[in-house]
């Protein structure tokens, strides 16, 4: 006789399937899984197919009753919008997984693989997994209609600037494409004074009003006018104008301020040098390196215009330069230029340079000019100044030549650029020939994309 050394293990009878007959573990409804599956479907009710609405246009999806969103696929956001097609249908039983099945991007089907659960018969829990396929159907969306009719606008957004070059708008370009502003637009026009922006909603204008105000000083106008009025439901149809105007300032420009900006800016010269336009007009004065920022109201407030075109910058020749350590600052005087060195030089004209005239002048190039190189400059000498403060400042106070930038042989550094702008889709009406528009381009984004980069 033998002895048992410890308590003896449970050990699981069978029971035989009600239905088959076939030896089974024991369940609450006394059937093997193959019976209970032909017994009882958990699945019926779940539609296994169905249709989906797709704009090739704009490659969104239909979101009942009117929204179309964005999807990629397989991604979480359409599993989420074929989940919703069968959402009360689901309600009855409990979704355990959900997954794509790989389908050709060409075929039109998209195939759902999902795995749920539901208590049968005495409490048994059954799990099934099964197959949804949707069709996908082109249609057309409301945003994809109005821009092929093309005529069809709520809302234009007309930007200008009082100029005779296009330096801003071709910065403003670069910072609306690295911005994405222009996906909304239905149409974008250029003219020889600036752009018009169309747009199918008010909401869209407004937000690229805003977005110009943060970016260039500037001022807008809004108008409207009723297109049509329904009398019954009280519903009326507006196209909405807004009408944005840009400083005439832009980087380079020699500036005569108003006397009374002037003090308000710290006593500073009236004759001064636009360095930078961002949000604010970004002024120094040559003689003293004071500089000073002016907003868009300020601006408006007190107007003064550019004393000259960029094309009538002449080139000069450094003939001596003495750089001035410090110089006393006067009463009331504001912050001075930390990037700026102060110096006083000798120039002369190239195409003078079989006479001995010279010219005598304050510059705030000191840091990188030396004697011997070539520089562009404004004559204010031998100009003629229309302007409203000019004529009435004292001829002692206006220097005679105004230095602007370093020139630099073109030669030596023209070579072969690895980058391209990128542009956006406009219609043009008397707009620059490609050779222009490059010449343009390369000048005014050689000194301003460092600051596009740096644009949150």
């Amino acid at each position: 006789m033998e002895y048992m050394t410890g308590p003896a293990a449970p050990t699981q009878g069978n029971i035989l399937c009600c239905q088959c007959g076939v030896a089974i573990p024991p369940n609450p409804a006394n059937m093997c899984v193959g019976c209970l599956r032909a017994q009882v479907d958990i699945t019926e009710g779940i539609p296994k197919q169905g249709t989906l609405h797709f704009c090739k246009q704009c490659e969104r999806y239909l979101q009942p009753p009117g929204t179309w969103i964005q999807c990629t696929l397989e991604s979480r956001e359409l599993l989420a919008l074929c989940l919703k097609k069968i959402k009360a249908s689901l309600s009855k039983v409990r979704l355990i997984d959900a997954g794509f099945i790989w389908t050709e991007p060409h075929s039109k089907r998209l195939k759902l693989k999902l795995t749920v659960q539901k208590e049968v018969i005495n409490g048994a829990v059954l799990q099934q997994v099964f197959v949804v396929e949707y069709i996908v159907q082109s249609q057309m969306c409301e945003d994809c209609h109005r821009i092929e009719a093309k005529d069809f606008w709520k809302a234009v957004v007309q930007v200008r600037q009082k100029t005779l070059h296009k330096k801003t708008f071709y910065y403003l370009e670069q910072l609306i494409l690295k911005h994405r502003l222009h996906q909304n637009t239905l149409r974008i026009k250029e003219i020889h004074d600036g752009l018009d922006f169309y747009y199918s909603s008010k909401q869209h204008a407004q937000k690229m009003v805003d977005f110009l105000q943060c970016t260039v000083p500037s001022r807008s106008k809004s108008s409207q006018r009723l297109i049509s009025h329904d009398i019954h439901s009280n519903v009326y149809n507006y196209k909405s104008t807004f009408s944005v105007e840009i400083v005439p300032i832009c980087k380079d420009n020699v500036v005569c301020l108003s006397p009374k900006l002037a003090q308000s800016l710290g006593n500073m010269s009236q004759i001064c040098v636009c360095i930078r336009v961002t949000s604010t007009i970004h002024l120094i004065d040559p003689r003293t390196l004071q500089i000073a920022e002016i907003d868009g109201n300020t601006y408006w407030r007190h107007p003064f215009n550019s004393l000259f075109h960029p094309k009538q910058l002449e080139e000069f020749i450094i003939m001596d330069i003495n750089r001035v350590q410090e110089k006393k600052k006067g009463a009331g005087a504001g912050a001075r230029s930390n990037k700026h060195t102060l110096a006083e030089a000798w120039v002369q004209k190239t195409s003078e340079l079989n006479t001995d005239h010279q010219y005598f002048c304050c510059t705030h190039l000191g840091h990188i000019l030396n004697p011997g190189d070539l520089v562009l400059g404004f004559d204010l000498a031998n100009c003629n100044l229309n302007d409203e403060f000019a004529n009435k400042m004292n001829p002692h106070h206006i220097p005679d030549v105004v230095l602007i930038k370093k020139s630099y042989d073109r030669t030596k550094r023209q070579r072969r650029r690895n980058w391209k702008l990128k542009e956006l889709e406009r219609d043009r009406e008397g707009a620059d020939t490609d050779d222009e528009r490059f010449s343009i381009c390369c000048e005014a984004f050689r000194s301003l994309l460092p600051w596009i980069l740096c644009q949150v």
